[in-house]
């Protein structure tokens, strides 16, 4: 059996454990959560490196996207250097192939853009295959990447002022602490609504889902959400809220979505255990799992 731990700097009240069997091989895919403490994760990833077969990084990325080019986060590559012999990944593969092929899906087999819709995506710099894919599917943007990340009242509404904007910023921003630009331990389960007009403005609010749980207004009916990594309390909380559609670009195991981290650690693991695959290697694995997006309707 192969056992891919997901190490996350998000709460433990969010770990979770299943077994899966897929193409005759069990897979135990495990998270385990730190509550924000950094040390104690190069500490858990020192204890079982070389001890299973894949990591996830999960709650933080290592790199920012500028469109054209990539910044390494200075807190993450600690984390990744903590890991010798086992191959850790951060979800970022998987956002550029299995959420672009998620969105391209939903607009081929779906009636959900025969209308133009208005998405509110939570930061592109973090999902740029996200935010592509919405733009080729004819949706109309906005970009909250100066709003949630940065807390400047500041909407991007085109790639092309992001990539400006990223271009002076992303350099700066990766040297930051990262509990500074991320929701991180505790902060995961409080909610502080932030610039909710945009919010209101939009059909679809896309992206992580910890920036969408952290800033989102008390009441938001008839929204579609596009996310990943949510647990049935989670659930919970978008009913609540007045939700009308949870789409995850994960899928369900066990009651939740696993992070796009935990994931691609999964497929490293199917395609022979190396640190990071091509994006050819991602989209055939995809393919030969057929994974599609989940829709739940709340």
């Amino acid at each position: 059996m192969k056992h891919i731990v997901g190490i996350s700097l998000g709460s433990s009240k969010r770990n979770h454990v299943v077994t899966v069997e897929l193409k005759g091989e069990q897979y135990k895919i495990e998270r385990i959560g730190t509550d924000g403490d950094m040390n104690k994760m190069i500490e858990i990833i020192k204890e079982l490196d070389g001890v299973v077969d894949a990591f996830g990084l999960g709650g933080m990325d290592l790199y920012i996207y500028a469109v054209d080019r990539r910044y390494e986060f200075r807190d993450s590559r600690r984390i990744f250097r903590a890991a010798e012999k086992t191959p850790i990944v951060d979800g970022s593969g998987l956002k550029n192939t299995l959420e672009r092929r998620s969105i391209e899906q939903l607009n081929q087999e779906t009636d959900m853009f025969d209308e133009q819709k208005k998405v509110l995506l939570m930061s592109a710099m973090d999902r740029l295959g996200m935010a592509q894919a919405f733009e080729k599917a004819g949706c109309k943007m906005i970009y909250g990447d100066l709003l949630y990340v940065l807390g400047l009242p500041v909407p991007l509404y085109s790639l092309k002022s992001l990539a400006a904007v990223a271009r002076v910023l992303a350099p700066l921003v990766g040297q930051l602490p990262f509990s500074m630009v991320y929701p991180t331990g505790s902060k995961q389960s409080i909610n502080k609504p932030r610039y909710t007009r945009y919010f209101h403005e939009c059909d679809i609010i896309a992206g992580d889902f910890h920036y969408i749980h952290r800033y989102m207004p008390e009441e938001l009916p008839k929204k579609i959400i596009v996310t990943n990594t949510v647990t049935k309390d989670d659930l919970e909380f978008l009913r609540e809220r007045g939700l009308k559609t949870l789409i995850t670009t994960t899928p369900e195991m066990e009651g939740r979505s696993f992070g796009t981290n935990v994931m691609e650690a999964l497929l490293v693991c199917m395609g022979g255990g190396k640190s990071e695959l091509s994006e050819a290697e991602y989209h055939r694995l995809l393919e030969e799992l057929d994974l599609r997006p989940r829709v739940v309707e709340l």
